[in-house]
């Protein structure tokens, strides 16, 4: 009777390919091939790297947790096609002023109470005024004496501006690149991906961590999502943070019929972050809600290892933190 082929035995039999991982040896770049390579891997194969990869940086078990507010909602004269607070679109968001700093201090207090460890304001402009600077460095001041860590996203800055914040006590700044380049103008029109681009250089030269991600399911095709993965883990350096986005359906904005992608392949867009930006965290971020818990633990096993915690993302929703714990609890994390 033949003995039963032992756990290293099986591995041998089927090894994984880990050659196809590392950038280009000259010019340190990921090329569109070599990622490609990598979603195109077995799902198991992919997912297996993914938790290797991440392991080697992180522990696999801790979780960072995130609060975004929306500390001025609606009216943003930018087109991008899947906001619901683009005045060019009528999505039934009123617009609303911007928040003083006590308000959202006392919101960051009940973020840290339920556990979060940064807190992130979110803001609907093109980019912030002069005017506005004068609040909103308030509230970062304001958050970070809590002893939080704290995110902005503002939109396109001006010279000058990355430089005011970081002095205010802002430590991340977010800035997606949405989507590959070759698919940006048919998800925004209103500002270009060099834009984009020029807003994280100067958010860089300020000493800033960079958090940039991406939204899938903007109609886009895989290579739209390789090209957008090689575009951030090209960035030099990678960002500190990588939001990866499901798509929210809004009323009334053009993206609102769109097709959303097959689970696996958002997983496989986990997997492929965590693998190319190893020391990044990735976060699984809008359109969890409509994620099941096995969907977001696959997530967990192929990389991610932050979320937004608490009810509302900006304006859409997101789990609540009596789910989310109910999660933790059932996959062992611990936030970090």
């Amino acid at each position: 009777m033949s003995m039963p082929m032992t756990m290293p035995q099986a591995q041998q039999a089927h090894p994984i390919e880990f050659k196809r991982l590392t950038p280009h040896p000259e010019s340190g770049a990921y090329s569109l091939e070599a990622v490609a390579a990598l979603f195109d891997l077995p799902f198991n194969d992919l997912v297996f790297q993914a938790q290797t990869v991440h392991r080697q940086h992180f522990d696999a078990n801790k979780v960072q947790l995130s609060t975004l507010l929306s500390v001025k909602t609606g009216g943003c004269s930018e087109d991008c096609g899947y906001c619901s607070q683009s005045a060019r679109y009528d999505t039934g968001l009123e617009k609303e002023v911007l928040m003083n700093a006590d308000e959202v201090i006392d919101v960051a207090r009940i973020a840290k109470e339920n556990g979060a460890s940064r807190f992130c304001m979110g803001a609907a402009w093109r980019g912030p005024k002069t005017k506005d600077l004068v609040e909103v460095k308030k509230m970062i001041a304001g958050v970070k004496a809590l002893g939080l860590e704290t995110c902005a996203t503002f939109g396109m800055l001006k010279e000058g501006q990355a430089e005011e914040l970081r002095d205010s006590g802002l430590d991340y700044y977010n800035h997606n690149l949405d989507t590959s380049p070759e698919n940006y103008a048919n998800i925004v029109t209103s500002h270009s991906y060099q834009d984009r681009l020029d807003t994280l250089g100067k958010v860089r030269k300020a000493g800033l961590n960079v958090c940039s991600g991406g939204i899938v399911g903007l109609g886009e095709t895989r290579l739209d999502r390789v090209g957008l993965i090689a575009q951030l883990a090209n960035l030099e350096p990678q960002p500190d943070s990588v939001p990866i986005n499901n798509l929210v359906k809004i009323e009334g904005t053009p993206l609102e019929e769109g097709e959303a992608i097959d689970w696996t392949e958002f997983v496989r867009m986990i997997a492929v972050a965590r693998i190319t930006m190893p020391k990044s965290f990735v976060r699984l971020s809008a359109g969890r809600q409509q994620m099941p818990e096995a969907m977001q633990a696959l997530c967990f096993m192929a990389g991610a290892n932050s979320i937004f915690y608490g009810d509302k993302l900006l304006t859409t929703g997101n789990p609540d933190v009596s789910r989310d714990r109910n999660l933790f609890a059932k996959l062992s994390i611990q936030p970090l």
